[in-house]
């Protein structure tokens, strides 16, 4: 028997089910979409408080004489706390937001853009990239998306963009620093045109060179165009020229908007769409459908998540997809529900979600690289992975079996999706907490 639409939406393309939350179908999962980007929109950037706290880190940390061992220890230890909370809380959020396919989205262009916190200013900077750059365009355009993140200091230092320098420009000339070429090349490889697309070296050169004066702002942490910096004259990127007397900050945008108007950016943002969402070999009509969408509409990405609801083949096979960590911890925590969230936090052995990422090889902002986490089965369910998986859902057994019947459990968490199987199993467990850690760890709960 086919699932009914609702169901399958909640698990292909939210985090799951919720105890007492109505399924929503393709419309409510859309106008999700565009209420939590409003949402995201009226939030302010937490960006400058970040930055004075890592100051203030920076500045004991350099000098021995500013400040005494107690002082340095304690700002290091207060930019530990303020990542482990943001680490707690990005799970939360996913979590309690009553707008799954937005979270979805969310998790989709922040793995698209990635960025990674490989120390302890990483720590400071990265978590706002998302907050700032990621949650308030996701019902936008996708040049909105691309300058926002092209643009955020997260993405200018993991790349080296912000010390990147024209070699003619005034700085270059007086202090004979250099080019670099990560950003310009992964904006091309990886956020636009997609790997094979028709470009060539030059269009690197030329773009790399385009790219000089975005800089960060040492004080505020935020991005600042230094003019003093940016290479002089037009740059050439895929045939057109960008730059002039002057340079400014305009000519890089005008190019991220012709690069996310090209065909090729449609194809690639296309078919990594369906992948994410549908299967890893997708069926090549949703593909081209998605595309589509993306070029009649000149990029604007509410069509195209529309084009992926209502295509057919989305629709088609359900657990084609393996869950990755983020996704299987969130959905646990969803089907545990409200009501025993606090109580799960508070149990004598809390299951810890950052953690548990940790153990299952996603730790928060920690991709293996520039192209993100991989989509492939094998990356996540081989046996250290496995191993991880069945530990936690054994710990949110134990921390819920005092409250919760694995019997009404499967129903919340499956519902018709529950195999005959797994109802056996959850049915005659010898304790609760194995009933409800065999439905965690199930093949059907484990895929979308």
């Amino acid at each position: 028997m086919t699932p009914p639409y609702e169901s399958i939406a909640a698990v292909r393309f939210c985090y799951g089910f919720r105890p007492g939350e109505a399924r929503a179908g393709p419309e409510a999962l859309l106008k999700g979409v565009a209420r939590g980007a409003r949402h995201a929109g009226r939030a302010q950037s937490t960006l400058p408080g970040r930055m004075k706290d890592y100051a203030t880190f920076a500045r004991l940390r350099r000098s021995p004489h500013a400040g005494s061992e107690p002082e340095q220890r304690a700002a290091r230890s207060a930019l530990d706390r303020r990542f482990a909370l943001d680490s707690s809380e990005r799970v939360r959020q996913a979590v309690l937001s009553p707008h799954g396919f937005y979270e979805r989205l969310v998790w989709f262009w922040a793995d698209h853009f990635t960025v990674v916190a490989r120390n302890r200013r990483g720590n400071a900077v990265v978590p706002s990239f998302e907050v700032d750059a990621i949650r308030p365009h996701v019902a936008g355009t996708f040049a909105g998306l691309l300058r926002a993140a092209v643009s955020h200091p997260a993405m200018l230092e993991y790349f080296g963009q912000a010390r990147s320098t024209g070699p003619g420009s005034q700085v270059g000339l007086e202090q004979g620093v250099g080019l670099n070429e990560n950003l310009a090349r992964e904006v091309l490889e990886l956020h636009t045109l997609g790997v094979g697309a028709d470009y060539a070296q030059d269009d690197v050169r030329q773009f790399a060179e385009l790219l000089t004066g975005l800089a960060v702002d040492r004080r505020t942490g935020e991005m600042a165009f230094r003019a003093d910096m940016a290479e002089p004259g037009d740059e050439t990127v895929l045939g057109r020229s960008y730059g002039g007397a002057r340079e400014r900050a305009r000519h890089i945008d005008a190019a991220l908007d012709d690069l996310s108007k090209h065909p090729a950016t449609a194809r690639h943002i296309a078919r990594k769409l369906a992948v994410h969402f549908v299967a890893d070999a997708p069926d090549e009509g949703l593909v081209a459908h998605l595309e589509a969408a993306y070029r009649r509409d000149g990029g604007e990405l509410m069509p195209v998540y529309a084009a992926l609801l209502e295509h057919p083949a989305s629709w088609d096979r359900l657990g084609a997809k393996v869950r990755q960590p983020f996704d299987f911890v969130v959905a646990t925590l969803r089907t545990a529900g409200t009501d025993h969230l606090t109580a799960l936090e508070d149990a004598d052995q809390a299951p810890d979600p950052v953690a548990a990422l940790r153990r299952m090889n996603q730790p928060l902002w920690g991709a293996p690289g520039p192209d993100g986490w991989p989509e492939a089965p094998e990356a996540w369910i081989s046996p250290p992975g496995l191993t991880a998986r069945i530990a936690w859902a054994s710990l949110i057994g134990q921390a819920l079996a005092p409250r919760v019947d694995p019997r009404d459990f499967i129903e919340t968490a499956l519902g018709e999706l529950a195999r005959d199987e797994t109802r056996v199993a959850a049915r005659v467990a010898a304790e609760r907490w194995e009933g409800i850690a065999l439905v965690l760890a199930s093949p059907e709960f484990n895929r979308r």
